[in-house]
């Protein structure tokens, strides 16, 4: 009877076992979407010099990131709980592109937060003399599926020129194809990895483009863009933020580069972080998981966060599909950071003057 009873127990452990192999091989599957969680508050010094110099005053501004990776089914089950995990399809996150594509377009978005970030600070510090600029062209950021040029220009190539015409900005571009016809044959002037080249094609008519200017739509290519600008200063500016990739670091660069280059203690001390991008007129745009970075910044000990403020409206919301990122900062500093000061930017002369008088805008 008891040996038995051993190859019994011995049977049902085995059987547990196999229970408990299998369950853990499900639950580590891989999904077709992402999970975002918190990420780090980065110390901006340890990435930036000017005139070859690091920062050495006391207090921080922060860089504040999110963890994006493959979601297993575990994920799934632990954002069903916990809401700093958030589960998001691939589409939403790439919008349809490779992989690769959304890396190198990522990382462009870092390079441009970090040029626009220059060409404020030197501004606000009274050193507009010292930033000389060259423009470039607009970078293919996306290419919508009913452009006559998709299987001709490539994401990452920068368009220098639209029937031989150089324009000064973005603006300049979209203004010239606006009034234009559906189907109006234009020629392109492509810079891709160094070479010069040529593409032919139609305009398309583009609906829903958000421009209050044209709400009927616009003629268009069909492409998403970013200004690619070169920027030259004196002195010197060096950004090497590794692995760490998109647009919302522009406004805390901005910031940190700021304190540098005037020397002054806007600091104070504080341990700051914030999020939001920034254009070179020192407008902060909104941009994604501001609940994660609160965690993230609370975490490292932030006293203050910085997050981008647009006025809540039902037509925002229904044109956007959800809340502001004001809307949902003040839900996740309540509930994780409730001693953290949450302080709402339009641009970047809003943050600076709560950094120096502690003066903050009126959010209703």
């Amino acid at each position: 009877m008891k040996r038995k009873t051993l190859v019994t127990i011995l049977c049902s452990f085995a059987a547990t076992m196999l229970l408990v192999i299998a369950a853990a091989a499900f639950l580590l599957l891989p999904t077709s979407d992402y999970v975002e969680t918190p990420g780090e508050a980065d110390n901006i010094r340890n990435f930036m010099t000017v005139d070859g110099q690091r920062d050495q005053t006391k207090g921080s501004f922060r860089l504040v990131s999110v963890y994006l990776s493959p979601a297993n089914r575990l994920d799934w089950l632990i954002s069903r709980v916990n809401d700093t995990y958030s589960i998001t399809p691939r589409e939403e996150i790439q919008g349809g592109v490779s992989n690769r594509v959304y890396a190198m377009i990522s990382e462009y978005q870092m390079k441009t937060a970090i040029l626009s970030a220059e060409q404020v600070a030197f501004k606000a510090a009274g050193m507009a003399d010292q930033l000389h600029t060259t423009y470039r062209g607009i970078y293919v950021a996306s290419i919508a599926k009913n452009s006559r040029f998709a299987k001709k220009i490539r994401i990452g190539d920068t368009i220098t020129k639209i029937d031989g015409r150089h324009f000064n900005n973005a603006s300049g571009y979209q203004k010239y194809l606006a009034n234009m016809p559906k189907g109006r044959m234009i020629e392109l002037t492509v810079l891709r990895q160094g070479k010069i080249l040529t593409y032919t094609g139609k305009t398309v008519h583009l609906a829903n483009t958000k421009d209050k200017d044209y709400p009927k739509g616009r003629s268009g290519i069909g492409i998403s863009l970013v200004d690619n600008v070169d920027v030259m200063t004196q002195p010197a500016v060096a950004v090497n933020v590794g692995q760490i990739s998109g647009p919302s670091g522009g406004l805390m660069f901005s910031l940190q580069l700021y304190s540098q280059l005037t020397s002054e203690n806007i600091k104070k001390g504080r341990n700051i972080s914030g999020t939001g991008t920034i254009d070179d007129q020192g407008r902060v745009g909104e941009i994604g998981g501001i609940d994660k970075k609160i965690v993230a910044a609370q975490r490292a000990g932030s006293t203050v966060f910085f997050a981008p403020y647009v006025k809540p409206s039902k037509a925002l919301a229904k044109l956007t599909g959800g809340p502001t990122n004001w809307q949902v900062a003040q839900k996740a500093q309540k509930k994780h950071a409730p001693k953290m000061v949450l302080v709402p930017v339009r641009n970047f002369q809003d943050a600076l003057n709560y950094l120096k008088d502690g003066t903050i805008i009126k959010t209703k």
